[in-house]
């Protein structure tokens, strides 16, 4: 394990993430402007596009929010880690917030420091710590690593919280619809893309949404996701709220193993506009 190797491929994960689309959202961009009817919505896309292509090339943030690093860890069967490795994965994190740089909001203080905000910032944005580490095992024989920069605006808009699914599908998705509906105009930055995980417990829906972030693809939709994304689409939101018939671009959902109940824990992440940001590599 070659320290310098891995600060290396996480750093350039991070800032990766946090300055490029992927080409499936490239396309979907591109399928939305030419459908899109709205003359003002169809030039907000294709300014966010050209916003995409410059920050590509220059390598630096898609978003002056530039976001929060969460990490998931994929681990095969015949591959181990160590705690040596999750400080080098800490350290790429650290250097590539520095390198692109990430915007300083790493609160100071103590735990009530922290939340009352009454210590400052840093002014290092390397001082972002990332959440803890997601560890999956998987069955190729690789260690990859994925990175997402989470902003701000969707984990306000964000919401975790039971439904009662009455032995019905339809029941779930109408719920969570129902609530894409009332925040999305709250959003501000849209076109957004639901992000969806349903489990067991907050926790495990949380890490279903944020793995349904890393993999999911904009060209590759199921029946229920494209069902959520039109519905989303109908309430006329619109690019940066100015109206139009591109409210969501895609819907990314993730459904993990359930218990025994009469309730679904749901997560929702409204995306917006410039997320998922999210690149992954291969350790070794």
């Amino acid at each position: 394990m070659n320290k310098t190797i891995i600060v290396e491929k996480v750093k350039k994960t991070l800032i990766e993430a946090a300055s490029s689309y992927r080409e499936d959202q490239i396309k979907a961009f591109k399928s939305a402007i030419s459908n899109e009817r709205n003359p003002r919505a169809k030039w907000i896309l294709e300014n966010m596009l050209e916003n995409a292509y410059v920050a590509n090339k220059n390598k630096t943030p898609l978003c002056d929010d530039t976001g929060i690093p969460h990490v998931i860890l994929e681990v095969g069967k015949n591959k181990s880690i160590s705690g040596e490795m999750l400080n080098y994965i800490h350290e790429g994190i650290a250097e590539g917030l520095r390198k692109l740089p990430g915007r300083p909001m790493a609160v100071k203080g103590n735990s009530i420091e922290r939340i009352e905000q009454s210590s400052g910032l840093y002014d290092d944005p390397s001082k972002l710590e990332p959440p803890p580490i997601i560890i999956k095992e998987i069955d190729e024989d690789v260690i990859r690593l994925y990175i997402l920069m989470q902003g701000g605006g969707p984990e306000i808009r964000g919401k975790t919280y039971r439904i009662f699914h009455q032995h019905s599908i339809n029941v779930v998705v109408d719920k969570i619809v129902e609530w894409a509906k009332e925040e999305v105009s709250n959003l501000g930055c849209t076109p957004c893309v639901p992000a969806i995980g349903i489990g067991r417990t907050h926790f495990e829906s949380a890490s279903l949404m944020l793995e349904a972030m890393a993999k999911g693809n904009f060209g590759i939709q199921n029946n229920i996701e494209k069902e959520i994304t039109e519905k989303i689409n109908k309430s006329n939101v619109g690019p940066l709220g100015l109206k139009g018939n591109t409210t969501a671009l895609a819907t990314f959902l993730n459904i993990g193993p359930q218990r025994a109940s009469g309730v679904r824990i749901v997560c929702l992440r409204l995306c917006c506009c410039v997320e998922p940001r999210v690149a992954n590599v291969i350790l070794y």
